[in-house]
Parts: C-alpha cells; sequence; structure tokens
C-alpha cells in the first residue's frame, strides 16, 4: 500500500521549487453532463510526495491529478494539506471507482482505493456531491485509454 501526502505549496518550504505541468480535463457523468477542469499534473515521485500540500486556495474548477503506471491499490492521507478535499480514484480507462469525498485537512489517516487505481483526481472537497458525480463516471484525459 502506497501513501502519498496530498499538497500544493503557496508561502511554501522547499517544495515550492517542484514544478508542476497544467493540463485540462473532463469529466462525463452518466446523466450527460460534462465538466471541463484545469488540473495540474503530478507524474514523477516528487510530483506526487508534494501534491497539494500548503496549498492555500484553489479554484472550484481546479485539482490535481496524480498519475502512476499501473492500476494498484493506492492510499492517500492529508498530511500538512490545509484544504478539504475530494479523491477520485480512477481505473486506467479515467472510470471513477472510488469516491472520498471531503477529506479532513491535516489528516493522516489513510484514504484506501479500496480496489486498484492507476490515478487521483482532487478536487475541492463537495465537488464530487455537487456534480453529482457517481461511480462509472469517466475522466477524458490523455492518459487514459478510450
Amino acid at each position: 500500500m502506497f501513501l502519498f501526502a496530498c499538497w500544493w505549496s503557496v508561502a511554501a518550504p522547499a517544495e515550492a521549487t517542484i514544478k508542476f505541468v497544467r493540463d485540462h480535463l473532463n469529466i462525463e457523468t452518466s446523466q450527460g453532463q460534462t465538466y471541463r477542469f484545469e488540473v495540474e499534473l503530478a507524474v514523477t515521485p516528487q510530483q506526487r510526495a508534494q501534491g497539494l500540500m500548503f496549498r492555500e486556495e484553489m479554484g472550484r474548477f481546479e485539482g490535481m491529478l496524480f498519475l502512476f503506471d499501473r492500476e494498484a491499490p493506492r492510499s492517500f492521507w492529508m498530511r500538512n494539506t490545509l484544504l478539504s478535499l475530494d479523491l477520485i480514484f480512477l481505473n486506467s480507462k479515467g472510470e471513477i471507482v472510488r469516491i472520498a469525498p471531503d477529506a479532513v485537512p491535516l489528516d493522516e489517516t489513510p484514504i484506501p482505493s479500496g480496489v486498484p487505481a492507476s490515478a487521483v483526481l482532487e478536487l475541492l472537497g463537495g465537488t464530487a456531491e455537487d456534480l453529482a458525480l457517481a461511480l462509472g463516471d469517466r475522466i477524458r484525459h490523455r492518459a487514459f485509454s478510450p
């Protein structure tokens, strides 16, 4: 089981030197809605370790997409994360396989995927509920097979 901190540095310590590539993705719901998000990509071990730590604010349609080389059980925590986040675990096709809503800021309790996941999308806490996201909804991004 892997633990990754969720963080994003604003007034940050040394972690502020880690840069993230910005990209976009679409979330397609089973109700036929499509939502566009601007995301930062966490693809290297250093980026995944830093994540959203120390971030004090994030836009409503912004987030971070953590990408892994293969599907495996994943586990995140909220160490040094100041924002409540929804953790959306995804399979290699970009399908939502688990939603962990409203993760508690600064909590070090592991948040497991429960099933193998190849990516995790972190959004502001409450976003999954506001958009009525559900298991099986899809993320459209070049990292996922069609």
